[in-house]
């Protein structure tokens, strides 16, 4: 962002807009890293296409954007950013793109994992963006954005200056079509608006510097809100604190772990169902089957399904299932039965066989931990946490 703006513009324009995308990207990671989101991801290709674009380079331009399309779909909209801000050159851009994306293509094809590509990204992503389970999404999208908005009012104040101090069609039509990103698919998480930010970080550090200082002083003092509403958190995690509600389901993990590398063995494998990927990193113990949660095989999004048990992908998570049949992972772990007990592991009634070669030997608030039995069960079913 630093060489985007020093493009634009000049140094101090620069190094306004590093220091507040650094200032803000501190409070915003956190919340997107319990799964490296591709939100977060793209932030980087996302600039650097678009600093292409401003130098003139539109064939390269297009080639980051594909890397940012490649990590995230929503990277269509860096791209649509990149073509209009050189449009006598989209035809250069457009090329630099379709490069890296059949390359891409090419090479999962070589690995016999299209269809898997197609079903995996497309086919789901289609039906995600589809099916959003807020009840009135204007509203939701409304409330959240004016709630983002605060948060970053240094920022949305000082690119209002810079929109209204001169036109920036570039400009305005990069925000607008971040905006319209932030808002496919109708969900407005707060990770959604890691692609608004850095457009409206480089318009707000033009703002700041065309401001006389008095009012340039008053906005960063606004900065002060983020720090004071979410600083002393970081103070609380320094100083050991873990107790509080953020981290509820991060020391259930914690708690699951440990009874499992209590347990486990060289050669041991493990399959966690529910949303839970931390329980992978915090046991190292190696996945036992290609379904690293609950999502493949049940059909429910990770998005709603610890209150809402809807099923969007039923014949999808059926093929899952069956195929899930023929493996044998050494421990199970059902991190989602207790939140929601609509969809424990053993409500699923085809694999209520395959369960039954599986015992409980514990639990902890948000987990039920099986092991596969060494011995021929004694009844044709596992219990079940309500049974248990």
């Amino acid at each position: 962002l630093y060489r985007l703006a020093l493009t634009l513009w000049g140094p101090r324009e620069a190094l306004t807009a590093a220091a507040l995308l650094a200032f803000y990207l501190t409070f915003g990671v956190p919340s997107a890293i319990m799964a490296l989101a591709p939100d977060l991801l793209m932030i980087a290709p996302h600039i650097a296409a678009l600093w292409l674009a401003a130098a003139k380079r539109p064939a390269w331009s297009g080639a980051v954007a594909a890397l940012a399309f490649l990590t995230n779909t929503k990277g269509i909209f860096v791209l649509a950013a990149c073509v209009l801000w050189n449009p006598t050159a989209a035809l250069w851009t457009l090329a630099g793109f379709a490069f890296p994306v059949a390359l891409h293509l090419a090479l999962v094809d070589y690995q016999n994992a299209l269809q898997s590509y197609w079903t995996q990204v497309w086919d789901w992503g289609f039906t995600y963006s589809r099916q959003t389970f807020i009840a009135n999404p204007l509203r939701e999208g409304l409330t959240r954005s004016l709630a983002w908005a605060g948060f970053h009012l240094t920022a949305v104040l000082a690119a209002i200056v810079a929109l209204r101090s001169k036109h920036e069609p570039r400009l305005f039509a990069w925000l607008l079509l971040s905006a319209l990103a932030v808002a496919a698919g109708f969900r407005f998480f707060p990770r959604y608006y890691f692609q608004l930010l850095p457009v409206v970080v480089l318009l707000a550090a033009r703002g700041l510097t065309l401001l006389n200082r008095k009012y340039a002083i008053a906005l960063l003092l606004l900065l002060t809100i983020p720090l004071a509403r979410y600083g002393p958190r970081y103070v609380q995690l320094a100083a050991g604190d873990t107790s509080w509600r953020d981290l509820a389901m991060s020391n259930d993990s914690r708690a699951a772990a440990t009874q499992l590398t209590a347990q486990a063995r060289p050669g041991d494998t493990l399959l966690v169902y529910g949303y839970r990927p931390d329980i992978y990193m915090l046991t190292r113990i190696p996945a036992g089957t290609r379904f690293l949660d609950s999502q493949p095989l049940n059909g429910v999004l990770a998005d709603r399904h610890l209150t809402n048990s809807e099923v969007l992908y039923p014949a999808i998570a059926a093929h899952n299932r069956a195929e899930l049949l023929t493996t044998a992972p050494t421990f199970l772990v059902d991190g989602l039965g207790p939140y929601n007990p609509a969809l424990a592991l053993t409500t699923l009634a085809d694999l209520r066989p395959w369960l039954a070669q599986y015992e409980p030997i514990g639990h902890t608030p948000g987990t039920v931990i099986y092991r596969r039995r060494t011995t021929a069960p004694s009844s044709t079913e596992p219990s079940s946490p309500g049974t248990r």
